[in-house]
């Protein structure tokens, strides 16, 4: 599951979920919640979502926001290791 896409794993929950459903309408006891709409809603749901989340992770991640990242930024800095264009727009 290590190389698995956000795509195929939304898709084993899908999968599952319509499995479930299936199930329970063999049973006779379907939830009024529970539709193939709210099945199909809930997938477009983490369609949409997943991408919005990963994309907060890379910002967060990629920007000198936290503490440690502050640190890091500083040491870079003054090991001349930082672009001296960046420097210089965080000095105005």
């Amino acid at each position: 599951m290590a190389n698995a896409s956000s795509k195929d794993i939304i898709t084993l929950v899908m999968g599952f979920l319509s499995a479930l459903l299936l199930f329970l309408q063999a049973i006779g006891n379907v939830p009024i919640w529970l539709s193939a709409e709210t099945i199909g809603a809930f997938g477009q749901m983490l369609t949409t979502f997943v991408p919005l989340l990963l994309s907060f992770y890379a910002i967060w991640k990629n920007t000198y926001v936290s503490k440690q990242a502050l640190v890091q930024k500083q040491t870079l800095i003054d090991h001349g290791e930082y672009p001296k264009e960046a420097v210089n727009l965080n000095e105005h």
